[in-house]
């Protein structure tokens, strides 16, 4: 009898305990719900597709992530490298992907096609692309290429620019003798071309890193001021997930502004995003990009109506654009504020 007795009040123990724990858990439970909800919200899945392979082009975006701004945003960013085989517009207008980066003038040409793509904010305010030369050359100005060979990259907004700059120097059609050209910068090294389609931020860069001396042929030298680079999702997007949009966006351009006041350290983010990227140059390429991040001095990413127009009339002028789009469509600043 004893031994049935010590065997109940053992288990009416061990019940006892396990109730108290239970009822533990289940209160461990309750607040852990209530701490995943305050602090541990599952992060919204997105992507970022760029422009271009990774560079400090694009600084801004890393370090977005890298400084957990996506993440506070309620974010988790995944952003890939574009070029030819990924172009931006195609990615993000297709529903694939969810923002993108390209260039201003795309955003225009995408929505004559159909593509109902909207630029969010701008982030090269004013245009990398120049004409350069060897300075050994001579050649300083559109005027002095009339006769002369030169690299032309076709179809996008190099070439706008490189004509409307032809076009406002009042040089006609066929006076210069154009080779389309990509991205080995041997023709021009070699004399095969006597000017080069480059980025200020990269480029010239990189022919100045070869000991060579340039002159530089800058768009605002003829009164173009493009915008270049700007970020972009789709009507789509805007309108079904605007908090989405609003979180990236805020988040985005809170990266730029740090890589612009920590352009060394964003060019240190940078080269752990590319395989084989320079520290040095990356650097160079970040420093030189602060002033045309920065050109008007307007808020970062703002952007304005009048500089649209500018861009859709020489669109318009030299034939890449055929009808006037509904620039108000086209861009918001909405997101920014």
């Amino acid at each position: 009898m004893r031994k049935w007795k010590s065997m109940f009040v053992l288990l009416m123990a061990v019940m006892l305990v396990a109730a108290a724990c239970g009822k533990s858990d289940s209160d461990a439970g309750a607040d852990g719900a209530a701490g995943t909800d305050a602090g541990e919200k599952e992060l919204k899945k997105v992507v970022l597709r760029l422009k271009w392979i990774n560079q400090a082009q694009f600084a801004g975006f890393y370090i977005a992530k890298e400084k957990g701004y996506y993440e506070e945003a309620g974010l988790d960013v995944e952003i890939r490298p574009g070029g030819s085989d990924f172009p931006s517009v195609q990615m993000v207008s297709s529903g694939s992907e969810d923002f993108g980066v390209t260039g201003a003038d795309q955003i225009l040409l995408s929505r004559e096609k159909g593509a109902p793509v909207v630029a969010l904010s701008v982030i090269y305010r004013s245009s990398p692309f120049v004409l350069f030369t060897l300075k050994e050359s001579g050649l300083a100005t559109m005027e002095d290429l009339v006769g002369q060979k030169i690299g032309v990259k076709l179809g996008g907004n190099e070439e706008l620019t490189y004509r409307a700059m032809a076009q406002k120097a009042g040089i006609e059609d066929g006076a210069i003798e154009e080779m389309p050209v990509k991205f080995d910068l041997s023709p021009l090294l070699t004399g095969q071309v006597k000017a080069w389609p480059g980025y200020v931020i990269n480029e010239v860069i990189a022919a100045q890193e070869q000991g060579h001396e340039v002159n530089v042929i800058a768009p605002s030298d003829y009164g173009i001021d493009f915008y270049a680079d700007t970020l972009f999702t789709t009507e789509k997007m805007i309108e079904n997930d605007p908090e989405t949009v609003k979180g990236f966006v805020q988040a985005s351009m809170k990266g730029w502004q740090y890589a612009i006041d920590h352009p060394n350290e964003a060019a240190e983010v940078t080269v752990k995003y590319g395989d084989g990227l320079n520290l040095e140059h990356e650097t160079a390429m970040m420093n030189a990009s602060i002033p045309l991040l920065e050109a008007d001095k307007a808020p970062l990413g703002q952007m304005e109506e009048s500089e649209w127009s500018a861009l859709q009339t020489s669109l318009l002028d030299v034939g890449f654009l055929k009808e006037e789009q509904d620039l108000p469509a086209a861009f918001t600043n909405e997101f920014i504020q």
